[in-house]
């Protein structure tokens, strides 16, 4: 994948996908949140690391997400061949490890992107910024960043009204991409919060709003 794909302005994409099952002797099977099917339902749930760049794009990692049910009944563990030494890992905490080998596979990567269940988990980015490695991760809307001179005053406020008080000259539009009906257009719009935990890096909050539909905002 290095060879045929690998570029220096590739982006790293981690999430997780729901395998609907019927019964509850898979390894990992438990209600749970099921993307497949967009609700809670009974399922396993796989974590994918995936790759693209100017060249191409690929899956190039996965692994089961066990929940935390399963390790307080270690027969059941046994009889499906989950380790006895092995312990409950988060979805971020499996991502990492996955981001991890990868990099040291030598896979070359400016960014990683996510959804909110690993930038609402603040181990995860940090261990992102301490390693070096840019991320775009989608937060919740009540996440509380950290603001900090000299971008802001020393304070934590909600993403959303901190998106809020832009105003409407803070805001571009661009398209995120080509779509089955021409380019996707949003208006973005950046705000720098505070200093990054490199020398030069910057965390900001990145906002996205529906062209038409001013309400809808990520």
């Amino acid at each position: 994948m290095v060879t045929e794909l690998g570029d220096p302005t590739g982006v790293l994409v981690v999430d997780e996908t729901g395998f609907v099952k019927q019964g509850k002797h898979s390894a990992g099977v438990a209600r749970q949140y099921c993307g497949t099917l967009g609700k809670i339902a009974n399922c396993q749930v796989g974590v994918f690391l995936g790759y693209a760049s100017p060249r191409g794009h690929t899956g190039i990692d996965a692994v089961l997400f066990v929940p935390e049910g399963w390790f307080r009944d270690r027969e059941r563990c046994q009889k499906v061949g989950i380790p006895l030494g092995m312990a409950h890992r988060t979805k971020p905490q499996l991502a990492l490890e996955m981001l991890e080998s990868a990099l040291e596979a030598g896979v070359p990567a400016r960014w990683l992107v996510g959804d909110e269940v690993y930038g609402s988990d603040g181990k995860f980015r940090r261990a992102l910024a301490g390693g070096g490695q840019g991320y775009v991760l989608a937060v919740r809307s009540n996440e509380k960043p950290s603001t900090w001179p000299p971008y802001s005053a020393p304070g934590q406020v909600a993403v959303v009204d901190l998106g809020a008080a832009i105003p409407e000259d803070g805001w571009e539009r661009h398209s995120c991409g080509e779509g089955a009906q021409g380019p996707r257009l949003y208006d973005w719009a950046y705000l720098p919060l505070r200093p990054g935990l490199r020398e030069g890096w910057v965390h900001a909050l990145l906002l996205r709003r529906h062209p038409y539909r001013i309400q809808e905002v990520a």
